[in-house]
């Protein structure tokens, strides 16, 4: 049981979403604002990806990241910013020659992934620990990419959030730690319920906590409506949690949920057994963050 827990907020993501919520947020503008939302709401971390304005689609811009955390670092509300690092990883193969990527690839090379880490130095970034077979496309990371990002990660000072869609990417995170490239106690994110990860039930989070190092922090989360049951089930099994419109778009069922409404439910949860949501100063502290 998780007495003390950060609460984590997945803004937008970038996922196929923005025709599906009419209120997701988009520009750099909006998913600032939502963000500073989620913070007065209580969230601890708030975790960020960028869109393209026009389209609402993937963006990789430094610009966006730039104006995005800006805004929050200007914003009269304290959180720790948690930058995506793990963009451009999307191969759709060609349909008449699996040998090419078709409408949809998305890549980049690790340098390119951390460009915006290395300029704007948020205290947290994410580290993806392998390649799945992420619903109908393939997210491509291989060992030596990961071995390259993680060194990139270490070098600017930032502390990497590895994030785990299945059990072999906590036994790779394992090797990095070995290897000397995670530094002091790392920080696990166990990502449930996407197809065809890790399942979002109480035997797999319990079976990947098990696989953990013993100095780790771990928070869980499952998508969809298994959101808020994974968020009661990590607190329970010792974990932090995180919610969020990149994960979950529903309030309830039919009901459109905001950012700051999923963090202030989580709460709830988290309250009504027994435990406290941490703020971004003893976030800071527990997981030995940089100050802002």
């Amino acid at each position: 049981m998780n007495r003390d827990v950060i609460l984590t907020c997945a803004i937008t993501g970038a996922g196929d979403t923005a025709n599906k919520h009419p209120e997701l947020p988009v520009t750099p503008r909006q998913i600032a604002d939502s963000a500073i939302e989620a913070a007065r709401a209580g969230a601890s971390i708030v975790h960020l990806h960028v869109r393209d304005p026009e389209t609402g689609g993937i963006s990789h811009s430094t610009a966006h990241f730039r104006e995005a955390v800006s805004r929050i670092r200007e914003a009269d509300i304290d959180v720790v910013i948690n930058l995506t690092a793990g963009g451009g990883g999307d191969w759709v193969p060609h349909p008449d020659d699996p040998t090419r990527g078709g409408e949809g690839t998305d890549m980049q090379t690790p340098a390119e992934r951390h460009a915006p880490i290395g300029e704007l130095l948020p205290e947290l970034c994410t580290l993806d620990c392998g390649s799945l077979n992420f619903g109908d496309t393939v997210y491509l990371n291989t060992a030596d990419w990961l071995r390259e990002h993680a060194r990139l990660v270490k070098e600017a000072g930032v502390k990497p959030e590895l994030e785990c869609f299945d059990l072999g990417h906590v036994w790779f995170a394992r090797q990095l730690i070995e290897e000397g490239l995670i530094e002091g106690d790392p920080l696990f994110q166990l990502c449930l319920g996407i197809p065809w990860g890790a399942e979002a039930d109480t035997e797999t989070m319990l079976a990947m906590r098990n696989k953990l190092p013993a100095n780790a922090h771990w928070s869980a989360f499952g998508i969809g409506r298994t959101e808020m049951p994974m968020v009661a089930q990590s607190i329970l099994l010792g974990g932090h949690v995180r919610v969020g419109l990149e994960d979950n778009l529903y309030l309830s069922k039919g009901v459109f949920a905001t950012n700051a409404q999923l963090v202030e439910k989580a709460a709830n949860i988290a309250e009504n057994l027994g435990s406290r949501i941490l703020t971004p100063a003893q976030t800071r502290q527990k997981l030995d963050l940089r100050q802002p």
